[in-house]
């Protein structure tokens, strides 16, 4: 198959990662316990890949397969967790461009490092200047979206959230690194489990299983009926939309390359962001996208196609 033509399917799941961060957000706010939100918004995803495996049960992993598997690879989806409670948690304070936009930072210099390094397992390629110079390129991108800019002045009042959520930056940006990660230990589960629907489920599996535990040790708030009568319908389907792009790394990341796919995947969760916050799409609060934003997603932009040429 043409690489070419998995191109619109891998942006259409970089779009809806993005817009499953903001749906986390609804389903958080409408649920008022976090970790009850984020077992609600995984628990679809599993039952779906459960599903899917019972009626493609094969192929099914070798004895040789499960023995080669490093200890940590079934650890890949609770490391991606992270970004999505994240999103539950904090993208309304911080603001979906900029909560994106720290996100894929710490992903992308995380991931330079592990192909650098050879971290997990993977093939060490040394330090390559014009990869790094991309991830910088980016820092300064999410600098410009992110600050309080003087060419938004359109922000909604007491809620321009700009950098009002510094002090959050340092939490997203680590769970932009665990997001890269994930990745590769995704990876590793997949090669050793053979089955892309059983990896998935294994992979999410745990996810569902700690944030229960932690809503069974912590099961206040709860919410009120008026919470959930708010609640729109789609706001359990946040953990899905954001799994197309898990599962999209699964299948096709080796036929397009890590490079191309990320790159694909990024620029448009980036553009979805800045959009999201533009137009104040599901329920996000209205914030511009200025000259300083747009001249961000334009430096984000060419640093991605540094990392993925080079």
């Amino acid at each position: 198959m043409n690489p070419a033509l998995l191109y619109p399917f891998i942006l259409a799941a970089g779009a809806l990662q993005a817009l499953g961060n903001s749906m986390n957000a609804r389903l958080r706010g409408a649920l008022v316990n976090p970790w009850l939100a984020a077992a609600t918004s995984f628990a679809p995803i599993v039952f779906v890949f459960v599903t899917l495996f019972l009626v493609m049960p094969v192929p099914l992993p070798s004895a040789e397969s499960l023995a080669a598997m490093p200890w940590y690879a079934p650890l890949g989806g609770l490391a991606g967790a992270v970004a999505v409670f994240g999103g539950l948690a904090l993208v309304d304070k911080v603001g979906a461009g900029p909560f994106n936009g720290l996100l894929i930072t710490g992903n992308i210099l995380t991931s330079l490092t592990i192909d650098a390094l050879g971290l997990f397992g993977m093939r060490g390629g040394g330090f390559k200047p014009l990869p790094w110079l991309g991830g910088l390129l980016m820092v300064a991108g999410i600098v410009l979206i992110a600050r309080r800019g003087r060419d938004a002045p359109e922000a909604e009042e007491g809620r321009d959230h700009g950098m009002s959520g510094t002090l959050l930056y340092p939490f997203v940006l680590a769970a932009g690194a665990l997001q890269a990660v994930g990745v590769v230990l995704n990876a590793q589960l997949r090669g050793a489990l053979v089955n892309p629907w059983l990896a998935a489920a294994v992979s999410f599996l745990p996810i569902v299983f700690v944030f229960l535990a932690v809503f069974a040790l912590r099961p206040t708030p709860l919410p009120r009926r008026e919470d959930l009568a708010g609640m729109p319908w789609w706001g359990p389907l946040g953990g899905l939309a954001g799994a197309v792009a898990v599962f999209g790394g699964l299948l096709f990341v080796d036929t397009v390359g890590a490079g191309a796919f990320n790159g694909l995947l990024i620029t448009a969760n980036l553009l979805t962001s800045i959009a999201i916050d533009h137009f104040g799409w599901l329920g996000m609060p209205t914030c511009r996208a200025g000259l300083s934003r747009l001249a961000g997603a334009g430096l984000m932009s060419a640093g991605i196609l540094l990392i993925s040429l080079f």
